[in-house]
């Protein structure tokens, strides 16, 4: 059985489209196919309060078609799909036995049609209507497994000002991606890791409306609105801001300053912030909401190699059931800069966390490869969602990826994560083919 994973063509202000048609039927002899054939195989294996081993191998990808631009006008499609491999002979297909982050419901093979878009293009606006994929701070695809979260949403972007981004979106639907499937049963691990409590109804490549992928049962709202400003008029700096609404549920803002330098000709400096501030509206479907976050981040690179370091904090409330202070992430959006590969309770109320990484980019050297390393370690106070009392994790692992030739790449990726809940550790391995084309 083959599943092929779908991506999306580029971010949430995209597209450009070079080729141009002088009629409608040009515009689609002019389009262009292009997708991803992925393989992805997971090994986990657990210690401590459960002990067990599963692994799970999936084919797949996503492939794609866009016209050429007509007036301004272009029309896209992309079908998304994910196939379940057997490799336990006949043994049922139990969690115990396979990871279900690659699949769908009940470890299905899926494929469906996850973008259906009209981009059109005039001056310096883009407007995009249909389903897509976005990659914004606190609403994203992230695509950590088999197929990316996706929406339906409008979104349109503006640079009439000069080095200035203007961004303004509707977001009616998700679809949840095959990642969220670790998350079960929904809980308030995955409200606060990107996967919300009705990920559940939005799995398999069904889109579902953005309050019932947050909070489950039979919410419905009027989906979320976003506005943004993203600013890199001054030499190393970029500045953006994010506010969602989400409407009957919270408004979250969302601020982010980057900034390089060259210390020296060989030596190039980074330093970054970030900030989140949630409060709920309307009907406070979620219950009372007051959440902080913030981050810092310093990072050096030298040369081919890079290290870099960052802490964070989130606060505390005893006011809220839901998040009691804790951030709340259900669209998939992950932005933090002390998440791990696996472990992400820097959202957790009353938390302090912190993260070392160093990377090499090994192509000076004749070998097509680019390694990196991490240490994560999380203080939780007892005010957190999870387990309700206080307890602290950490998570090493590393991440390589090979390119075997220019489209394609092979990619090894591990996790060790130490009290992920108290007495639960476990070892984790992917490994990742892709190939675009």
């Amino acid at each position: 059985m083959c599943k092929i994973h779908l991506s999306l063509l580029t971010t949430l202000l995209l597209a450009n489209n070079t080729a141009i048609a002088d009629s409608i039927g040009e515009a689609f002899d002019n389009g262009k196919f292009s997708g991803q054939f992925r393989t992805f195989y997971i090994d986990r294996t657990y210690s401590g309060t459960l002990e067990n081993n599963r692994n799970s191998l999936a084919i797949g990808g996503h492939l794609g078609y866009e016209t050429a631009a007509w007036n301004g006008l272009s029309l896209g499609a992309r079908v998304y799909s994910t196939n379940f491999m057997e490799i336990h002979g006949d043994d049922p297909h139990t969690a115990s036995s396979y990871d279900p982050s690659l699949f769908g419901d009940n470890f299905d093979s899926y494929t469906f049609l996850g973008e259906l878009y009209a981009n059109y293009k005039l001056n310096n606006t883009n407007i995009k209507i249909g389903r897509q994929k976005l990659d914004t701070p606190l609403a994203g695809a992230d695509d950590a497994r088999m197929l990316a979260s996706l929406f339906e949403a409008v979104v349109v972007s503006n640079t009439d000002i000069k080095d200035t981004t203007l961004i303004a979106a509707h977001v009616t639907k998700e679809s949840v991606g095959t990642f969220g499937n670790a998350y079960a049963p929904a809980g308030p691990l995955g409200l606060q890791s990107g996967y919300g409590l009705g990920f559940a109804d939005a799995t398999s490549g069904r889109f579902r409306d953005m309050g019932n992928v947050a909070l489950g049962g039979d919410v419905n709202t009027d989906g979320v609105s976003v506005a943004a400003v993203v600013y890199s008029g001054m030499p190393g700096l970029k500045l953006q801001a994010w506010d969602y609404y989400a409407y009957d549920i919270l408004n979250a803002l969302y601020l982010q300053a980057d900034y390089g330098w060259n210390a020296t000709e060989s030596l190039k400096l980074n330093a970054s912030a970030q900030y989140i501030n949630e409060s709920d509206v309307g009907d406070s479907l979620a219950g009372n909401v007051d959440s902080n976050f913030w981050a810092a981040k310093l990072g050096a690179n030298y040369g081919d190699m890079g290290i870099y370091a960052a802490y964070s904090q989130t606060g505390s409330s005893d006011n809220s059931p839901a998040t009691k202070g804790g951030i709340i992430t259900p669209w998939g959006g992950m932005p933090a800069f002390t998440q791990a590969m696996a472990t992400r309770h820097q959202f957790f109320a009353d938390t302090d966390s912190w993260k070392v990484g160093a990377s090499y980019n090994f192509k000076n050297l004749g070998l097509p490869l680019l390694a990196s390393v991490y240490y994560t370690a999380f203080d939780i106070g007892a005010n957190n969602t999870y387990t309700n009392t206080a307890f602290k994790a950490s998570e090493s692992g590393f991440d390589m990826t090979y390119s075997l030739a220019k489209n394609a790449e092979i990619r090894l990726r591990a996790n060790y994560p130490i009290d992920f809940k108290p007495g639960l550790d476990w070892d984790e391995y992917r490994v990742i083919f892709n190939y675009n084309f």
